[in-house]
């Protein structure tokens, strides 16, 4: 596990971005870990670009800045890789998660990401639709990133979605949340 990550995400509004931000926030706030989880956009509407960002730490956070030099991005919506530079400031050991059917070779070539750099993709939105029934790809891609990100184990982030939507939700939307981000966790793809 590494002691500090800066995650940017890239989504489109509506589809859960800044909720999966906040949800992985929480998770690393209840295990234990510094973080912090903002979002980049105004008033844009559904389906306007959006960005967030997440820092999670081992050591108390004291810069408030958007991430620059991201360990991890996150791409909720690929049809954004065509008009976004989603490797802008990213290291060369940065890993890229994207919700897409495709594999990560392809991926990797339409972003020209350098060799160094990791390529995972998950096919989120399916999984969403099989385990929700609605095109809501923020669980598994939260699955995804406590994976890729290593700040989490699958069970931490199972239990602490289950304990923040245990007071809002049915159990029936609970299950299929916790699937989803099981599924997402598990059928990630890199290549």
């Amino acid at each position: 596990m590494t002691d500090k990550i800066e995650v940017r995400w890239h989504g489109r509004g509506g589809q859960g971005t800044v909720t999966a931000c906040k949800l992985f926030a929480d998770a690393c706030l209840n295990a234990g870990h510094y973080v912090q989880a903002f979002p980049e956009y105004g008033p844009e509407r559904a389906g306007a670009p959006i960005r967030a960002y997440n820092r999670v730490s081992e050591k108390e956070l004291r810069g408030h800045y958007p991430v620059i030099r991201p360990n991890i991005v996150v791409v909720v919506d690929a049809t954004l890789l065509d008009s976004i530079d989603v490797t802008e400031g990213a290291p060369d050991d940065a890993a890229f998660i994207v919700n897409c059917c495709t594999d990560s070779r392809d991926i990797r070539s339409r972003i020209l990401a350098r060799q160094s750099q990791r390529i995972i993709t998950v096919d989120a939105t399916r999984i969403s639709i099989d385990a929700i029934g609605r095109p809501m790809p923020n669980a598994p891609l939260i699955g995804c990133i406590s994976r890729v990100s290593g700040m989490l184990s699958l069970q931490t982030i199972l239990d602490d979605m289950q304990t923040s939507f245990g007071k809002k939700f049915s159990q029936k939307i609970i299950d299929g949340n916790l699937e989803a981000t099981r599924r997402g966790f598990e059928e990630a793809l890199e290549q």
